[in-house]
């Protein structure tokens, strides 16, 4: 009931500043200042309610720092500032609630296991925290504990959020988004065993043992205790310009973020062929580039299973929404039957529609087409503004064309690819990199090239 209470700020709290707005509004203040002070402690408010909750709730928060540029307009840059903090900014829980996990699972003698051991957290995250270490054999390592009591709250959290999604357009369009709760039913329950995690991660380890990217090694698994070697480097919150107005830098030159972000989604599209997994978390927080210029990765505790590869699920639909064409319904005025009949056959075709559906192919491809306007070019350039433009309407329930994506027949793994493939695209917007999207896809997405038929 107390974490029901927390999280229940949220909706309450953007009803409460709906009701302020309008009186200050009447009362003869500025609106676009009443509108600027609402939204500053609506960001605030959501930042605070979901790292103190943690758990499921916080996950929820780390999806939404990946496609801030959903929100609506924000000049001052309130809700990337408040939520691009949220993965590594949390609330830490002091050591002495932590060290029993560590008695329980590593034995009452446990800092045998270490010469050093820092009590201050590094990283607080949502099921977890991070303490930095050194392991008996002089390695650095980073020892993740799970939070006491944490199962619990997760399964009050898929309630409290499921319900708070639906209350979330008062907040911003665009986060109501039903993948979300789904997954966070089917697959939080994984992450609380960080065994499964170790297998994960060393999976991603031989994997990628001979490229430029640096999956630390795991020391030391146990269901609530990860050691793994530590691992420094520029988190990519840090990397993305300072001001996103006017793309001024942070601690990254152009050329630095490009190339981050070039290995960022390599990383993202190329998992399941190399690994057998989808990692599927692809905020941020979980991302470092070392000052040898190689992507640092963190956090395997989300990945999905794929070990034949990528379905080619995701790449089809993509190239069926291609080859419709690529001007806009409503650019094209007139003569769009033919076009509408040709998709219309080809979803049905690979099971997307059911056989005579009244689905709209057309609005259809227009909806997902920020999906495929990137792969269209060899390079593309991600920009906050291009993502607000094109996905206004993604999730959206208050918008038409939302029912459409809806009839989809979707296999399980798309939500996922769908899922992480948004979060790719927001980060690369978060960096405004210019990427060689075309061939990056091609190579790694199956079904996109129709030579893969």
């Amino acid at each position: 009931m107390g974490r029901i209470a927390r999280l229940s700020r949220l909706p309450l709290g953007s009803l409460r500043d709906a009701a302020e707005g309008a009186v200050r509004r009447w009362r003869g203040e500025a609106p676009g200042a009443v509108t600027a002070d609402l939204r500053r402690r609506g960001a605030d408010r959501t930042r605070s309610v979901l790292g103190e909750a943690k758990g499921g709730a916080l996950k929820a928060g780390q999806l939404l720092a990946t496609v801030d540029a959903l929100f609506p307009a924000d000049p001052e840059a309130t809700w990337q500032s408040a939520l691009a903090t949220l993965p590594a900014d949390n609330p830490a829980m002091p050591f002495a609630d932590l060290e029993p996990t560590l008695i329980d699972e590593l034995g009452q003698d446990w800092r045998q296991h270490f010469t050093e051991f820092s009590t201050a957290a590094a990283a607080a995250a949502s099921l977890g925290q991070v303490h930095r270490a050194r392991w008996n054999d002089g390695r650095d390592v980073a020892v993740k504990i799970q939070y006491p009591g944490i199962a619990e709250a997760l399964r009050v959290d898929i309630a409290a959020v499921s319900v708070f999604t639906r209350f979330a357009a008062l907040i911003a369009p665009g986060m109501a988004l039903p993948p979300l709760v789904a997954e966070m039913r089917d697959r939080l329950s994984e992450e609380l065993d960080y065994r499964r995690e170790a297998t994960v991660q060393r999976a991603f380890v031989r994997a990628y043992a001979d490229d430029d990217v640096i999956v630390p090694k795991v020391v030391h698994a146990t269901e609530r205790v990860l050691v793994t070697e530590w691992l420094d480097g520029t988190p990519f919150t840090d990397l993305a310009p300072r001001n996103p107005a006017d793309g001024s830098p942070g601690q990254a030159d152009q050329s630095t973020r490009d190339a981050a972000a070039l290995a960022y989604m390599r990383f993202a599209v190329s998992g399941p062929e190399r690994s057998g997994w989808l990692h599927t978390d692809p905020h941020p927080g979980n991302f470092r580039w070392t000052p040898d210029g190689q992507l640092g990765v963190l956090d395997f505790g989300s990945a999905l299973p794929m070990p034949d590869g990528m379905p080619a699920t995701f790449g089809t639909l993509i190239r069926l929404l291609q080859e419709a064409g690529s001007t806009p319904s409503s650019a094209r005025g007139v003569g769009t039957t033919g076009i509408d009949a040709d998709l219309r056959d080809a979803l049905e075709r690979e099971g997307f529609i059911s056989p005579g559906s009244r689905v709209d192919a057309v609005k259809l491809r227009d909806y997902l087409s920020p999906f495929t306007e990137p792969s269209r070019h060899e390079t593309f350039t991600f920009t906050p503004e291009w993502l607000s433009t094109h996905f206004g309407r993604l999730g959206d329930p208050r918008n038409p064309d939302f029912a459409v994506a809806l009839q989809l027949r979707m296999p399980p793994e798309h939500l996922f690819t769908h899922r992480v493939w948004l979060g790719v695209v927001g980060v690369l917007c978060q960096l405004r990199a210019t990427v060689p999207v075309r061939a990056e896809v091609t190579r790694w997405l199956p079904g996109l090239d129709a030579g893969d038929r």
